[in-house]
C-alpha cells in the first residue's frame, strides 16, 4: 500500500487541475504579497478588494482577482481544506461544473453581502469608512463547494455533514450579526445547496 501511495496522490492532484492550479496561484501571489513593503502591500490589497467603491469602479477585474489572495491563514490549511472540499467536488463535478459553482457562489455572495453594507451605511447603522474595506478571499467559493459537496456524501452521513456545515457558518453570523463576511458566508452556504440540479 505504501508503494502506492506516491502514485495515488498524482493521480488525486491530476484528477483535480483546477483544484490544484488555484492552489499553486494563491501560493505564489502570497508569497509575493508578503515580500512587498507593508505599504505597498495593503495598497494592492485594497486594489484588489471586493468592497464596495472597488465594486463600483472595478467590478469584474476585482470578482476574480480577490480569488488570487489570502487572508494569512496557514498554508496546511488552504493545503487540506482544498484537498478536502474543492478536490472531491471538481473529481465528481468536472471542471466546470465545480468552477461554476465556486465562481457563482464566490461572485453572488459578494454582492448580497455588500448589497447588506451599503443598505446598512444608507440607514446610518454602519460608518461610510465601511465603504473601503478590505474584502478578499477563497471563503465564500469555500462555503460553496462544501455545500454542494453534501449530495455527493451518502446516507446516514449526510445529515450530520449537512448540520455540521450549518452550525459551523450559523455560529459565525450568531457570533456577530453585523459582521458582513459572516453573513457572506451563510449566502455562500445556501448557493452552494442550491446547486443541487447541476449534481449528476
Amino acid at each position: 500500500m505504501l508503494s502506492r501511495l506516491p502514485a495515488d496522490v498524482w493521480d488525486y492532484v491530476r484528477d483535480a487541475p483546477g483544484t490544484y492550479l488555484w492552489l499553486v496561484a494563491l501560493f505564489g501571489v502570497s508569497r509575493c504579497v508578503r515580500r512587498l513593503p507593508a505599504d505597498r502591500a495593503a495598497k494592492l490589497l485594497e486594489r484588489n478588494s471586493t468592497n464596495l467603491d472597488r465594486l463600483r469602479h472595478a467590478p469584474a477585474q476585482v470578482m476574480i482577482t480577490s480569488l488570487f489572495f489570502t487572508a494569512g491563514t496557514s498554508w496546511f490549511f488552504y493545503a487540506v481544506t482544498y484537498s478536502v472540499f474543492h478536490a472531491p467536488v471538481e473529481h465528481w463535478l468536472g471542471t466546470w461544473r465545480w468552477l461554476v459553482v465556486v465562481l457563482v457562489a464566490h461572485v453572488a455572495a459578494t454582492l448580497l453581502s455588500e448589497g447588506w453594507v451599503a443598505r446598512e451605511i444608507h440607514a446610518g447603522k454602519l460608518p461610510r469608512s465601511e465603504r473601503t474595506t478590505a474584502d478578499y478571499g477563497v471563503s465564500y467559493a469555500q462555503a460553496g463547494a462544501s455545500a454542494v459537496l453534501a449530495y455527493r456524501i451518502p446516507e446516514p452521513w449526510r445529515i450530520p455533514y449537512v448540520v455540521l456545515l450549518i452550525a459551523f457558518y450559523g455560529y459565525g453570523w450568531l457570533k456577530n450579526r453585523r459582521d458582513f463576511t459572516a453573513i457572506g458566508h451563510l449566502c455562500a452556504l445556501t448557493i452552494g445547496f442550491a446547486f443541487f440540479w447541476i449534481a449528476p
